[in-house]
C-alpha cells in the first residue's frame, strides 16, 4: 500500500512571493525520489488568514482521507504560525484523523525536551534539516535516525545532517515552475559559520559545519535562471559571501549576462577585492547585518565587528556606488538608547542608502534566549514578541527606539543626511501601546508611555 502525506506551509507571504516556498519545494522534489509515496501540498500564508482557516483545512483533509487510507500529515512550524498550527493539531484530531503528525522547522529543531507538552496531538518530530528525515519516516524504515524523535521515547535533543550534493533541485525538475515567475527565492548553501547569539543558524551544541550544494547544480539552476523571465534573485544564504563558490557564482552570472537584480546577505569583513570587482559587474544589493557598532553590545550576543575593516569597506561601496543596505537591531542586551542612537548615526554619516532596524527577538534556542534574565530582557505581549525592556534600557527609551527605526522606515532609500533630522521625524510616528504592553505584572505609567525628550 503506498503512503500519502499532506505536507503544510504556513508562510509569511509577501506579494511578490513565489507562491511555493524554497523549504517546502526542496521536501517534494526529494519525495519524488521515492515511486511509493504520494503527497498533496496545502500552503497558507498565515499573514492573510482568517477565522475560516481551520475549517477550510479541515475540508481539504476530508476531502484528501475520501482519496487515500494511509495519510501522515507533515507541518513546518515557524514562530509567527505557532499559535495557527497548535489550534490547528487539536482540531485535526478532534474529527478523529488517526494518521501520524510530523511537526518539523525552527520551531521544532531549537527547542529542547518537552515538545510533547508543546505538541500533545503530534506523533513525530523532526530537528534539523527535514528532507531525508522526512522520506525515511515515511518509508516506515525502522532505522533510528538522530534528529527524529518519537513522542513517547527518550528525547536526545539530537539534530538531523544531510548531504546537500545529493539532494535534487527543486529549479532542475520542476517542482518550482519558473513560467512568468519574475522573483524568486534561492540557496547555494546551508548554515553559517559564525555563532550569533540572536540567530538560529546554527546546531545545538556545536558550530554548523558551512555545507554548500553541488557546484554542477548551482551552475546548471544559474543558467536557467538566465534563461527565463527571472528578473529578481534573492539569495537566502545566510552570509553568501563566506561560500567557496561564492565569486564563481557572480562570474557565472556575468558569463550569462544576467540583467536582473540579486540580493545577497553578507559580512563585510569577508567582502575582498575580486569580490566586490564581480558584485560591480552586476546589478546587486549587498545587505549587510551590521547590529551594532559597540562592542559590548556585540559581545553580549557573539556578534563583533571588526570596525576598522567594515569602515573600509563601506568607504569601497560608496566609491564602486554598489548598492547596500545595513540592518541594525534595538533591544540588545547592554545597549542604551543613546548607544542605539550612536549606531544610526554612524550609518548615517556613512550615507548608507537603506537602514533597517529591527527590535530584538528572543528566538527559541538562541543564546540570548537561554541568558536572557542575565540582562533582565521583558518582552512583549503581542503574538511576535519582541524585547522590549532590560536593565540598560526602559520601556519609554524603547519605545523611541521602535519610533527611530518607523523613521528610518518612512525614509527608506531617502534618509535624513544629520540624526537630528531623524529624531525630529521620529517625533511623529505614531505606536499602537496595546501591540507591545510588556508580558510582565510590571505596571507602566501612562506618562511613560509618552516621547521623551533626546539629547544629541
Amino acid at each position: 500500500m503506498s503512503k500519502h502525506v499532506i505536507i503544510m506551509e504556513f508562510p509569511w507571504g509577501r506579494d511578490k512571493d513565489p507562491r511555493v516556498p524554497l523549504g517546502h519545494a526542496s521536501l517534494i522534489s526529494t519525495l519524488e525520489c521515492s515511486s511509493n509515496i504520494s503527497y498533496s501540498s496545502l500552503i497558507y500564508p498565515v499573514n492573510e488568514a482568517n477565522e475560516s482557516l481551520t475549517e477550510q483545512i479541515i475540508t481539504e483533509i476530508n476531502h484528501i482521507s475520501e482519496e487515500y487510507l494511509d495519510i501522515d500529515i507533515a507541518i513546518g512550524v515557524y514562530v509567527w504560525a505557532e499559535d495557527i498550527i497548535q489550534n490547528l493539531l487539536v482540531a485535526i484530531r478532534n474529527i478523529g484523523f488517526t494518521g501520524r503528525i510530523i511537526l518539523g522547522g525552527p520551531q521544532i529543531t531549537y527547542s529542547g525536551p518537552g515538545l510533547e507538552a508543546i505538541y500533545p496531538d503530534a506523533d513525530i518530530f523532526v530537528r534539523g534539516y527535514g528532507e531525508l528525515a522526512l522520506l525515511s519516516i515515511l518509508q516506515n524504515k525502522k532505522i533510528p535516525i538522530p534528529g527524529v524523535h518519537y513522542a513517547g521515547e527518550l528525547d536526545l535533543c539530537q539534530q538531523t545532517s544531510v548531504d546537500l550534493e545529493i539532494l535534487p533541485s527543486p529549479w532542475l525538475n520542476g517542482v518550482i515552475s519558473l513560467e512568468e515567475q519574475k522573483f524568486i527565492r534561492w540557496e547555494t548553501q546551508r548554515g553559517c559559520p559564525f555563532r550569533c547569539g540572536f540567530c538560529q543558524h546554527k546546531e545545538a551544541g556545536k558550530r554548523l559545519k558551512k555545507t554548500e550544494f553541488d557546484g554542477t547544480r548551482v551552475f546548471k539552476e544559474i543558467d536557467l535562471f538566465c534563461n527565463s523571465e527571472v528578473k529578481e534573485i534573492a539569495i537566502l544564504d545566510p552570509i553568501f559571501n563566506a561560500g567557496s563558490k561564492s565569486i564563481p557564482i557572480l562570474k557565472r552570472f556575468i558569463e550569462n549576462q544576467f540583467k536582473g537584480n540579486i540580493s545577497l546577505q553578507c559580512r563585510a569583513e569577508m567582502c575582498s577585492d575580486e569580490f566586490l570587482e564581480a558584485a560591480a559587474k552586476l546589478d546587486v544589493k549587498l545587505e549587510f547585518g551590521l547590529q551594532t557598532i559597540h562592542r559590548d553590545e556585540g559581545q553580549a550576543v557573539g556578534r563583533t565587528n571588526n570596525m576598522r575593516i567594515v569602515n573600509e569597506v563601506f568607504e569601497k561601496l560608496k566609491q564602486e556606488e554598489l548598492y547596500h543596505e545595513v540592518s541594525i537591531i534595538f533591544g540588545l542586551p547592554n545597549q542604551t538608547l543613546e548607544s542605539f542612537i550612536e549606531t544610526v548615526e554612524w550609518c548615517l554619516n556613512k550615507s548608507i542608502p537603506v537602514i533597517k532596524a529591527f527590535p530584538l527577538m528572543l528566538l527559541r534556542g538562541t543564546d540570548i534566549e537561554q541568558r536572557k534574565h542575565e540582562w533582565n530582557l521583558i518582552e512583549s505581549n503581542d503574538s511576535m514578541p519582541t524585547v522590549i525592556q532590560s536593565d540598560t534600557f526602559s520601556y519609554s527609551e524603547w519605545l523611541e527606539m521602535f519610533r527611530i527605526s518607523e523613521a528610518l522606515k518612512q525614509t527608506e532609500s531617502n534618509h535624513p543626511k544629520s540624526i537630528e533630522q531623524l529624531l525630529e521625524i521620529s517625533k511623529h510616528v505614531h505606536i499602537d501601546y496595546e501591540r507591545f504592553r510588556p508580558n510582565t505584572n510590571l505596571e507602566v505609567k501612562q506618562n511613560q508611555l509618552q516621547p521623551i525628550e533626546i539629547e544629541v
